[in-house]
């Protein structure tokens, strides 16, 4: 065992003597106190691994001893030489909160005995300290990492409602691991053993969209030969994560309110409601309170959404979790587990801009595994290159000079243009027809339209 800090305490010097000479021998720093008040005084200026102590010495006694020495070092072992044939008095140090009572007359073996177990704790609750200092200084759970305050209050919260069943809103720019976030919700909580089940409300067409959440019956629809289960049924007793939820058209985000409401639904073409206990955890890279305004969401399915809401900074905000992402993406992408970054890799990586956040972090890391020819990742082995600059924005009239130049059709020009909206709204037809002022079932036709021309063009 390591050496260590004892203090003995007894008023009867040969006794004092006696166990600090046994103590030593044992490679241990030892000081000594004959009275209470210059034991509590060396405890006040020092911290000792353990007091072994007299029951009775000049100025307290017993119980009232104990008490005064762990009101000062809480977190110290003490251990307590009681009187032959007392049993009552270790009885009432042992209720006082003493670790353990050597009896006497002291036997060397059991004073020994008795101080390696108490240096033991004391090693014990010093580990377990500094591991609950690591829980706090990191967010650490499961695959979410980081060190940087936001980060910690993000873990903090997740392990406060993770066993609720509120529904959750998480926000922050695309990159920045809202379904990381998401997925530790489920996994840390009492649904885990139940379904996870994500869905991107950008992949999927919103025709096909309410078929995917809510079912359908047979017939519902052309196509629809076999009745289907909906996303909402599959994560029952789990949780439902729908990814940029601000593509919801203002249709479908109204049967969501109502699903949300009733804890129910209700299959595409169907009259009969199912009951589901489903927890709904929705993230968007959007400003949805701008979306409210401008009329593309609705408020009662905002307030309903974030009742606790959770945001993501960017991570060019945090740059103190860049080193801790870094290792956990190594450790990930790095199947021979000897890859290591150099100090001048990490400080290259903590210095980018990141405006891809962690996901781009996660991109290059892994590149660097695969295409580094030493142990050592060094900073030149980084693909990082240089910022690339965000593409400039295209005038009105450059866009219609340019197609005029090309020749364009009046239906071509309009194509473009309507082309160009729904890009810009990832494909959501609500907000598309919206912003081009005209009917969502003009889309549909057009959409069928160039279907039908697509065909004939492949014929």
């Amino acid at each position: 065992m390591n050496p260590r800090s004892v203090l003995v305490v007894d008023d009867d010097r040969a006794m004092r003597e006696t166990l600090a000479s046994l103590f030593r021998e044992q490679g241990h720093r030892v000081e000594e106190a004959a009275r209470a008040d210059e034991a509590l005084a060396r405890l006040a200026d020092e911290e000792f691994d353990v007091v072994v102590s007299d029951v009775r010495v000049p100025g307290r006694s017993g119980i009232a001893l104990v008490h005064e020495l762990l009101r000062l070092r809480p977190e110290t072992p003490v251990v307590v030489v009681t009187a032959p044939g007392s049993p009552r008095s270790a009885v009432e140090v042992m209720g006082a909160g003493a670790f353990t009572c050597v009896p006497k007359p002291l036997e060397p073996e059991a004073a020994l005995l008795a101080l390696e177990r108490a240096l033991e704790r004391r090693a014990l609750e010093e580990e377990n300290r500094a591991l609950r200092r690591a829980v706090e200084q990191t967010a650490s759970l499961g695959d979410l990492v980081g060190t940087s305050p936001a980060m910690r209050d993000v873990a903090a919260l997740i392990r406060k409602i993770a066993h609720g069943r509120s529904p959750v809103l998480i926000t922050g720019e695309r990159g920045t691991g809202k379904e990381v976030v998401a997925r530790t919700i489920h996994f840390h909580g009492n649904r885990a053993s139940h379904p996870f089940v994500p869905i991107h409300c950008t992949a999927v067409p919103e025709a096909l969209l309410e078929s995917d959440l809510f079912g359908h019956v047979r017939g519902a629809f052309g196509g629809a030969h076999t009745a289907k289960r909906g996303l909402f049924e599959k994560a029952n007793g789990g949780t439902l994560f729908l990814d940029e939820i601000a593509a919801l058209g203002l249709g479908l985000q109204s049967k969501l309110l109502q699903a949300l409401q009733d804890r129910e639904v209700r299959p595409v073409g169907g009259a009969q409601a199912t009951k589901v206990d489903v927890r709904i955890v929705a993230a968007t890279h959007e400003d949805l309170e701008r979306e409210m305004r401008e009329g593309r969401f609705r408020e009662d399915l905002y307030y309903r959404l974030a009742v606790i809401p959770i945001h993501i900074p960017p991570l060019r905000e945090r740059p103190e979790d860049v080193p801790a992402l870094a290792e956990a993406f190594l450790r990930k992408h790095d199947e021979s587990g000897r890859r290591r970054l150099s100090s001048e890799a990490i400080a290259r990586l903590v210095a980018h801009p990141w405006r891809g956040n962690a996901r781009e972090l996660e991109n290059v890391i892994e590149r660097a595994v695969a295409l580094a020819d030493a142990d050592e990742i060094g900073a030149d082995d980084l693909p990082l290159g240089e910022p690339r600059a965000e593409p400039p924005e295209r005038s009105v009239e450059s866009f219609v000079r340019g197609s005029a130049q090309r020749n364009l059709t009046l239906r071509e020009l309009q194509d473009l243009y309507i082309d160009e909206v729904l890009r810009r709204t990832r494909g959501n037809k609500v907000r598309a027809a919206s912003i081009l002022g005209i009917d969502r079932k003009t889309l549909y036709r057009r959409a069928e339209r160039k279907g039908r021309a697509a065909e004939k063009e492949s014929a």
